[in-house]
């Protein structure tokens, strides 16, 4: 028997398990490849929609719309009234009326308060008596002259009878009628006559010149009654203008030296503004030229005025020009000494807006995405990213200087899920 050939049982039961293993392990990879392939096939077929229908991202978008582009420079400062007075006394005295309540709104002539005016009384009053009795002293010079007029009247009258009687009496004598004694007698009536009515003139003209001195006296003493009452009238502080009474730290009782500060006054229904241009702008500074003010970058201007004022030199050290910007302010919503911020708009021309939102930026250079039809795919729709210039904000939108053209589609929200060319669908 060969030895080789021959085989115990033992290892007969030994290989015959080892095959049966081996296939069962056979088996077994068969079944994992027929699942793996099957699982495998079936994710594709739920993935491939998923991946078709995500790939049009869902926008929002607005049409860009025309507005005017403008060039402006910003500034910085505080108003001022037009109208605001500093009030002070001209005359030191005891406050003993204070007539007004701070923040009260006052007309011009309005009282603010009274001082003590005991001595300008007294003088006012003297200086009445004196312009009463310089008015009884010129009624007295014209009453004169009356009378004086009235004696020259009656010995203007008497001179004519006489002249008339001796001429006649002068005839009688020549003819031998009367003796020459008649004729004397007529002579020395006449010459009473001239000099009476001679005494009447001068009489006139002295009343005259009476009534002359009595009206300078009259003059005199109304001028000094003019002068105690002004005198007196400072002893009562009094608005010069419309305005708003500012703090009023003074109480009754206090005293207060002529020029110390009582209070303010202020009208704010016209402001102006202080700027300091550059002399670069000067070509372009001028009367005329818009200026809005704001009190925060981005916001609707409060108010829109017009540069009213340009200095003729340059300030020296800070290589800048003064201007003014008048603004008028009939609602109030500008207060003194209120600090904004002021556009001077050097120049405006046609341009496009487009929401804050609808702008990225990659480094320095700003973009907008544009929503095209596609030309190709299955999309309706493509976001294009365009590079822009941006200009100033406004009401939350930029201007854009170049870049989009007005009607286009912007895209809005969404685009930081976008790419050139990405396919889009607009929600809106």
């Amino acid at each position: 028997m060969d030895t080789q050939s021959a085989i115990t049982p033992t290892e007969s039961s030994v290989v015959g398990r080892s095959r049966h293993r081996t296939w069962l392990w056979l088996l077994l990879g068969a079944l994992g490849l027929a699942g793996g392939w099957f699982i495998w096939s079936r994710f594709q077929q739920e993935a491939v929609p998923v991946a078709i229908a995500a790939q049009a991202t869902a926008v929002e978008t607005e049409t860009a719309r025309s507005a005017p582009v403008q060039d402006a420079s910003e500034f910085v400062g505080a108003l001022e009234a037009q109208e605001r007075v500093m009030l002070r006394p001209e005359v030191e005295g005891r406050i003993t009326q204070i007539l007004v309540a701070e923040g009260d709104r006052v007309a011009a002539g309005t009282p603010i308060l009274q001082l003590s005016p005991d001595r300008p009384e007294a003088v006012v009053s003297g200086a009445m008596a004196d312009v009463e009795v310089a008015r009884a002293s010129r009624s007295a010079a014209q009453a004169e002259i009356l009378e004086a007029e009235a004696d020259r009247d009656s010995a203007a009258a008497e001179r004519a009878l006489q002249d008339t009687e001796y001429a006649r009496t002068q005839s009688l004598v020549e003819a031998g009628a009367l003796a020459q004694q008649s004729l004397d007698q007529v002579a020395r009536n006449r010459d009473v006559a001239i000099a009476s009515l001679a005494a009447a003139e001068r009489r006139i003209q002295t009343a005259r010149a009476n009534l002359t001195e009595a009206n300078a006296s009259l003059s005199r003493a109304e001028s000094n009654a003019t002068v105690a009452s002004e005198d007196l009238s400072d002893y009562q502080v009094v608005a010069p203008i419309d305005g708003v009474v500012g703090d009023l730290p003074a109480k009754v009782g206090d005293y207060i030296n002529t020029g110390e500060l009582i209070t303010t006054l202020t009208s704010n229904q016209n402001m102006d503004l202080r700027l300091a241009i550059p002399v670069e702008r000067s070509r372009e500074l001028r009367p005329g030229l818009p200026v809005e003010l704001s009190t925060q970058a981005g916001l609707a201007p409060l108010a829109t005025g017009r540069i009213s004022f340009v200095a003729e030199r340059v300030e020296e050290g800070a290589q800048s020009i003064l201007a003014k910007a008048s603004f008028s302010n009939p609602d109030g919503q500008l207060r003194d000494e209120q600090f904004v911020r002021a556009n001077v708009v050097w120049d405006e021309s046609p341009g496009v807006m487009v929401p804050t939102t609808a702008i990225s930026r990659l480094g320095s250079q700003s973009f907008v995405f544009v929503m095209e039809p596609a030309t190709e795919g299955d999309s309706e729709f493509v976001a294009v990213q365009r590079p822009v210039q941006v200009g100033a904000i406004e009401d939350n939108r930029y201007h854009i200087l170049s870049g989009v053209d007005t009607g286009e589609t912007i895209i809005t929200a969404g685009i930081l899920r976008l790419s050139d060319g990405a396919p889009v669908v607009p929600e809106n």
